[in-house]
């Protein structure tokens, strides 16, 4: 018979408030993290406890109390502290013989462990041992990676290279001011090992727009050896990284763009009559006079080439007979017409004269 699980129902209005903030959003708020120090812990490995909470302020808590339990063994503990302090990445300091100075960094996932990873301390040298100034609280720092391990996936860095950004990116923005980063913190994978140091940023004048950049160690300055890891499989790894369905950027039909960033659009319109199109009147485009007056000419001179005159120049004779009509009902006339170019009979026809008009039918 399963377990049934108990619905918390909020019984007061602040209690109403802490759980809608744990429920689940589009656009999550940054990443809270806790440093917890176990039953045995070096000095050490409490420093650098104490400088990770320092660079992650304010979104990280730091333990003072001894806690008995191991990560790699029981995760229940843990899972109960970062479920009520509503974190997702927590540090773990111990120390004993076989494994001095250890530090383990974990993030969960639906508050269970997604993975774990064990790093030990070999050189360490702290915030407070450089007389350098710091950066102000709740800055973002600019992360750099170098080392082959940390580009090939099939490798722990990988995957430990993730986990240092959720670590230490702070909240997500889209636009970063360069008088805004103030520190920089490198890490370099070479001879199975992790480098970490911190640098402060200073800009002077350089005489143009973009200012000259100088680095100068702040700390902290940690060698890191990988000693034990314990990753989530890809399947449930890749549910873990998922983004909603709202979040994903909707696709534009006839939209692209090239290799520049360009945005190209195509539009389809139907076909068009260009006879009916209408367009604009312009001053520019209006014969002046004296191009009618040579274009009238010009057909004037092409009429007298072609020997083609208009109806209304060519010179009319009418002449109607006297002879009477043989039928009385009937009122029409009979008339012929002379014109220049030949004789009535050649070009005239026979036209019918109504109360006092004439219709003339030419053939030719």
């Amino acid at each position: 018979m399963g377990v049934i699980q108990r619905v918390v129902k909020p019984r007061t209005h602040r209690g109403k408030r802490e759980l809608t903030k744990r429920e689940p959003k589009l656009i999550e708020d940054a990443r809270n993290s806790i440093c917890v120090r176990g039953n045995k812990c070096s000095e050490v490995a409490l420093k650098f406890l104490k400088d990770v909470t320092k660079m992650q302020k304010p979104n990280s808590v730091f333990f003072s109390r001894k806690h008995d339990f191991q990560p790699f063994e029981s995760s229940t503990e843990l899972e109960s502290i970062c479920k009520k302090y509503d974190a997702s990445l927590f540090a773990f300091g111990s120390h004993n013989k076989k494994r001095p100075n250890n530090i383990v960094l974990g993030r969960l996932f639906d508050n269970s462990i997604l993975d774990l990873v064990e790093l030990g301390i070999e050189k360490y040298k702290g915030l407070d041992e450089f007389k350098t100034p710091k950066f102000a609280v709740g800055s973002k720092p600019c992360l750099v990676f170098a080392g082959e391990p940390f580009i090939t996936p099939s490798s722990d860095y990988f995957r430990l290279k993730n986990m240092f950004v959720d670590f230490f990116r702070g909240e997500e923005v889209t636009n970063i001011r360069v008088e805004g980063l103030e520190h920089v913190l490198s890490f370099v994978a070479v001879d199975e090992k992790i480098l970490l140091r911190g640098y402060k940023i200073s800009y002077k004048k350089s005489g143009e727009k973009t200012p000259y950049v100088e680095l100068e160690e702040m700390g902290p300055s940690v060698d890191f050896v990988l000693r034990r890891t314990k990753l989530a499989p890809q399947d449930i790894f890749k549910s873990a990284c998922k983004k909603p369905k709202e979040l994903k950027p909707k696709k534009k039909k006839n939209i692209t763009k090239d290799v520049f960033g360009s945005t190209l659009g195509r539009v389809h319109i139907p076909k068009q009559n260009l006879r009916n199109l209408p367009t604009r009147n312009m001053k520019g485009l209006k014969k002046t006079m004296a191009e009618k007056k040579l274009e009238k000419a010009e057909k004037v001179r092409q009429g007298k080439e072609t020997g083609e005159t208009n109806d209304s120049s060519v010179p009319m004779e009418v002449v109607s007979t006297s002879a009477p009509a043989q039928n009385p009902n009937n009122n029409t006339s009979s008339v012929f017409v002379n014109t220049s170019r030949g004789a009535k009979s050649d070009v005239g026809k026979v036209a019918n004269a109504k109360s006092g008009s004439i219709q003339l039918h030419l053939s030719g």
